[in-house]
């Protein structure tokens, strides 16, 4: 990535500005500006992440940037997090979404901006920029997100398809650990008293998600999906297909009117930064929709394709792979016109084609299945990302095509439908489509999965009548790659994908009696089609490492019982930011374990243990959380510590059972 250290404007920064909220929370932002701009248009970047320590890398390398190129960058930390005052109760509250109108009144307000803002972020960041442009506040021109959704229910971190997601309880874990420190002593002169108080009123939110299994108002609430026409503003995305956010940019340009959209193959991370590569010039994308959109520059951002997405090429697997080949295809709509779908029949005998018809095929995959499944949003080398599905493979029900005489490009989303028995009420389904290589190495292209309960509805959901036959379909996630000649599809079946997956109350039985499967066949790439800018940012953050970074993924057996555990650990070790002396550690271990031999019984725990300090000054927490899984429960356990210096100044305990009617 190369790095510009001159800018057509010198950057003159605010370490902590003040934006009073109408209740008297204060919210603190840290401001980059044009020094000699005169009023500029303010971008927004609104998270709950931590300004001074936690996404400080990233922001020092992006938001000068924008400031050098004539803006005022802001980025704000949320009440309850951070160096901002107050308490944060869930994800995207009305609360949260009412503060963001708030601060882009305020921005619009300054002497220094020229009434215009627009915002911007990747995950939380890229969320909440969406619903804010929902509720329509005057000021806000135009919106950058990444790696978000339209629909909470449906794309995020909580449920798939209906199925609850192992990294439910992950997410929990960490927002019960990120949001346990202190504002900075050097910014905040209370910060004691308002940390304690934060402490106190800190959720365990994990349950509270788990216990949502249907699409209710919970999950509609924040979901722009639900009226895609009060998205009145400009809204560029960016997305990645070795993450579990690559559907939105597509949902984006087919319902949002001007909407562009990016997707690469990148992991959870901005494209300027993020593996595998190519990275492209993510801050560069986003300053040519802030000229045109903030401040009327006529340089064509609304022109051109509507969708630019990286197709991939066949590739061995590499669950830490730094780079994938492939080539950009520009399409100026969804569904494209150089797409086609073809139709093609699951047959008896493990084969994707030939005759159809009558199937008669038992799916019960082992509880194990799932291990090279990777993370839900990788977001870096550790092995996050998919590896080798082989060994995944020969667990599922497999469906093999033909060796192909020549490429197969593909771009969009994969569509299963099905004819099935089930002899449980609760069970799901999961759908793996693989690129498999002559020497047997089998990539994930896409997946899908659908709990059946939700066959019907994802709002209404129903138990299965053992023995009754039902008609499903199930949408794998979208896709842009082309299977090199001499591979061959295989589609990839299981009841069963842990620990991606909550594993289903007991085990299931499906009875495949009749499917098909339906490929978006793309026309073929033309050289040339687009050609991204190189990756640009601003000079690193000044810091010091006093000791190393070190991660470890591993699988574990316990030959006596059976047990099968995935292990993740990770240590930032202890950095020094050199401008302010702020030291901060990060401590991370995850554990999932199952036995084979009582599927519907598992566990999944994490911990951590986050460090401040600056001289003298120390504070330390720590966060456990688990969740068991039992055939009628969700058990869930939590416990939160905070130290000052080496005494205990905190402790407390969350436990809560949630029934488990629909997962």
């Amino acid at each position: 990535m190369q790095v510009v250290t001159e800018f057509p404007f010198e950057v003159m920064e605010e370490a902590d500005v003040g934006i009073v909220m109408p209740d008297g929370c204060r919210l603190s932002a840290r401001i980059w500006r044009a020094k000699g701009a005169g009023a500029v248009p303010a971008i927004l970047e609104y998270i709950p992440y931590r300004k001074r320590d936690g996404t400080l890398a990233r922001d020092e390398r992006m938001h000068p940037y924008f400031a050098g190129h004539g803006y005022a960058a802001v980025r704000v930390d949320m009440r309850g997090n951070g160096d901002s005052q107050g308490l944060m109760a869930d994800e995207y509250t009305a609360q949260e979404l009412q503060d963001a109108c708030d601060v882009i009144a305020w921005l619009a307000a300054q002497e220094w901006c020229n009434g215009s803002v627009g915002m911007m972020g990747k995950s939380w960041g890229g969320f909440n920029c969406l619903q804010t442009a929902f509720l329509q506040p005057p000021a806000l021109k135009a919106v950058v997100t990444v790696c978000s959704t339209t629909d909470r229910f449906a794309d995020d971190i909580h449920f798939k398809g209906g199925c609850l997601l192992g990294e439910n309880l992950g997410w929990g874990g960490v927002m019960l650990s990120y949001s346990s420190r202190p504002a900075d002593p050097a910014l905040r002169p209370d910060w004691r008293a308002d940390w304690l108080a934060r402490l106190e009123a800190e959720p365990f939110l994990a349950p509270r998600w788990a216990s949502h299994q249907a699409r209710d108002g919970y999950w509609k609430h924040g979901s722009i999906c639900e009226d895609y026409s009060r998205m009145q503003v400009p809204v560029l995305s960016f997305s990645g297909w070795a993450d579990n956010y690559m559907n939105t940019s597509a949902h984006l340009v087919r319902n949002v009117a001007g909407a562009k959209a990016i997707v690469g193959p990148w992991v959870h991370q901005y494209p300027h930064q993020a593996v595998p590569g190519p990275a492209i010039g993510f801050l560069d994308e986003a300053l040519r929709w802030w000229d045109r959109w903030l401040k009327g520059v006529e340089n064509g951002a609304e022109d051109g394709p509507a969708y630019r997405a990286y197709m991939l090429d066949s590739a061995p697997p590499d669950a830490s792979a730094a780079y994938r080949a492939g080539a950009w295809v520009a399409e100026d709509a969804l569904p494209s016109a150089r797409v086609t779908d073809r139709q093609i029949p699951l047959t008896a005998g493990g084969v994707l084609g030939g005759a159809g018809g009558a199937l008669a095929q038992a799916v019960c995959t082992p509880p194990q299945l799932g291990l090279m499944a990777g993370e839900f949003f990788p977001m870096g080398l550790n092995a996050e990302m998919p590896g080798d599905q082989a060994q995944d493979d020969a667990l599922s029900v497999c469906f093999d095509g033909p060796v192909l005489d020549a490429p197969l490009p593909m771009l969009g989303a994969a569509r299963l439908r099905l004819r099935l028995r089930s002899d449980k009420p609760r069970a799901f389904i999961v759908a793996r489509l693989c690129d498999v290589a002559p020497n047997g190495q089998s990539v994930r292209i896409a997946h899908g999965m659908l709990n059946l309960c939700h066959r019907d509805s994802m709002e209404a959901p129903s138990q299965l009548t053992p023995g009754e036959d039902v008609a499903v379909e199930l949408v794998l996630d979208d896709m842009a790659y082309r299977v090199a000649a001499g591979h061959h599809l295989r589609l990839a079946l299981s009841t069963t994908y842990w620990p991606f997956l909550c594993p289903s109350p007991e085990a299931a039985t499906l009875t495949l009696l009749e499917g098909d499967l339906s490929l978006p066949i793309h026309r073929g790439v033309a050289a040339g089609e687009w050609v991204p800018p190189p990756a640009r940012a601003a000079r690193a953050w000044n810091h010091l490492a006093h000791t190393s970074a070190h991660s470890a993924r591993r699988t574990e057996t316990d030959l006596l019982t059976g047990k099968l555990a995935l292990v993740v650990e990770d240590r930032s070790g202890r950095v020094e930011n050199l401008d302010h002396g702020l030291i901060t550690e990060e401590i991370f271990a995850e554990r999932f374990e199952i036995d084979p031999a009582n599927p519907g019984d598992s566990l999944a725990r994490n911990d951590w243990t986050q460090c401040l300090s600056r001289g003298d000054w120390q504070v330390r927490t720590q966060t456990h959380a688990e969740m068991r899984t039992t055939a009628d429960a969700l058990q869930f356990y939590a416990k939160l510590q905070a130290w000052e210096g080496e005494t205990l100044v905190f402790e407390r305990e969350f436990s809560q059972d949630v029934s488990r009617e629909f997962v």
